[in-house]
């Protein structure tokens, strides 16, 4: 699913109104009632309260016409116009005179006037500001976002909480809606996935209102959301006379004194996320350990305590390093090695990142092809700090085109990017935010990459899967807070089970 810029979004709506065709009045009528028909569900109750609060452009349409349309369904909801402008639009101006037409009590705030109180109980419509917003909330407009963030009723913001940039950073975030939910139309909004929005939007929502979908089809588009129809184009079946050797041989390179747990989930994902074959190279002293706890997996061995000699036998198909690996100086000089000799594209997490930001040089002999995995503390040893999350973002694409390489930065909403794409991960909880996550992962991806899916590919699938088995998890038994690595792995059968293939 593309993610639009705002001036893409402006576009799309012209497009739709010229080539569906339909007004742009009967488009806001359109959009407003397939908001209704999500809030009414949402709250049946014909007594609650609503305070709907309007600005005067097309989002305060929007809020129009949702007034209009709780009266006749039975609701008495309290109507406000933030009038901090007399540059009305003219969707806003038609559907206002509908509701003048209908009696319906319209109140108008200017500035000085004092605010209405919203009843905790009660729920607050925020259309104050759209998509169109280029400048921060200032003066009285500021000062009511506040009155309602103040208070303790729940809000419903329509298409974007009032305040909040679609696609560049706002400044100062002291006057921008706190959302419980958002009406969002037709895709999400980029705004939406950084965490420097996370207070901002809350539960959000994408309402299919319509808009051209061929336009949408035709627009050049560089961010994506990651969603099932997306995986299921890449995820492939398997042939009745496939063998373990059609599913290539993954090598996870790992573990230190302490640490051979994180190879035991590395190599266990690799072997639950298809790989037909799994090797773990690791210290002696997890050898034991790591042949009961993982049967299936094959086992070469370093030095007593920790990897040092990286003096690989295995014939693999694709390599991941780093889970458990730590920084030993043997192991630096040994890793170090290790990349100067390796013409395999990599699956590199933990320490192998931590330890290539120890070395600048390093990068540079990265094999093309690769996927770096890091959070967002490894991530900042590498490329440095960033002052917001575009920033972040535009560091993140750079990274992975000085590498040709594809760099996953982990955390809610998982960015994918490669050759000047964004892709954002749609699966996924806080139970992932765990120990060991991490590891699956990274046998995951190294998994698809042993089965010939590419680096896109294979990182895609990775995120969305490893998400999802995060998702179901949560929606059986399991709480964020008891989820273990573990459990990830045990669901990713169910899974695989939900996306299939098209």
């Amino acid at each position: 699913m593309k993610i639009l810029s705002a001036e893409q979004l402006y576009l799309t709506d012209q497009a739709t109104i010229k080539n569906l065709p339909i007004s742009s009045l009967d488009l806001m009528e359109k959009a407003a009632s397939k908001c209704f028909k999500w809030i009414v569900e949402k709250y049946p109750d014909k007594d609650i309260t609503f305070y709907i609060c309007c600005g005067v452009g097309n989002n305060g349409g929007d809020g129009l016409v949702l007034s209009r349309l709780l009266n006749q369904e039975g609701y008495k909801p309290s109507t406000y116009i933030i009038n901090f402008s007399e540059n009305r639009s003219q969707d806003f101006r038609t559907n206002l005179k509908r509701i003048e037409n209908l009696n319906l009590s319209v109140n108008e705030i200017r500035p000085g006037d004092s605010y209405p109180e919203f009843n905790e109980n009660g729920v607050i419509i925020d259309a104050i500001f759209g998509i169109g917003l280029k400048r921060p909330a200032e003066g009285f407009v500021a000062d009511f976002i506040s009155h309602i963030n103040d208070s303790r009723a729940s809000v419903i913001s329509i298409d974007l909480p009032s305040g909040l940039f679609v696609d560049m950073p706002n400044g100062s975030l002291d006057h921008i809606i706190r959302a419980s939910y958002t009406l969002s139309f037709q895709t999400p909004k980029l705004a939406f996935l950084l965490p420097d929005n996370h207070q901002f939007a809350g539960e959000w929502i994408i309402l299919d209102i319509g808009l051209d979908k061929g336009f949408i089809d035709g627009l050049e588009c560089q961010k994506y959301f990651v969603d099932l129809d997306r995986v299921q184009t890449i995820i492939r079946k398997r042939s009745t006379f496939s063998h373990k050797g059609t599913f290539g041989h993954s090598l996870i390179i790992g573990g230190s004194f302490g640490k051979i747990g994180a190879m035991v989930l590395a190599s266990k994902a690799a072997l639950r996320s298809g790989s037909g074959l799994v090797t773990a190279y690791i210290p002696k002293c997890g050898y034991s350990s790591l042949q009961t706890a993982v049967p299936e997996t094959m086992v070469e061995v370093d030095d007593e305590k920790l990897i040092q000699f990286f003096n690989v036998k295995t014939e693999a198909s694709a390599i991941g390093i780093g889970p458990g690996l730590g920084r030993n100086p043997k192991t630096r000089k040994g890793f170090v090695d290790f990349l100067l000799k390796c013409d395999v594209p990599l699956v590199i997490d933990a320490d192998g990142l931590n330890m290539i930001s120890e070395y600048d040089d390093l990068l540079s002999i990265i094999p093309k092809g690769s996927v770096l995995t890091p959070h967002p503390k490894e991530f900042e040893r590498l490329v440095g700090t960033w002052t917001n999350d575009y920033e972040k973002l535009d560091k993140q694409l750079s990274l992975s085109k000085t590498l040709d390489s594809v760099v996953v930065l982990k955390g809610a909403y998982t960015s994918i990017a490669y050759r000047g794409r964004l892709f954002f991960n749609s699966t996924g909880n806080p139970g992932l935010a765990t120990a060991g996550s991490g590891d699956v992962l990274t046998g995951m991806i190294t998994a698809f990459r042993a089965q010939g899916y590419d680096p896109l590919e294979s990182s895609l699938l990775g995120v969305y899967l490893h998400g999802l088995s995060a998702d179901i998890a949560v929606n059986g038994k399991e709480s964020p807070e008891s989820m273990t690595a573990l459990d990830c792995i045990s669901h990713l059968g169910a899974a695989f089970k939900q996306v299939g293939s098209k």
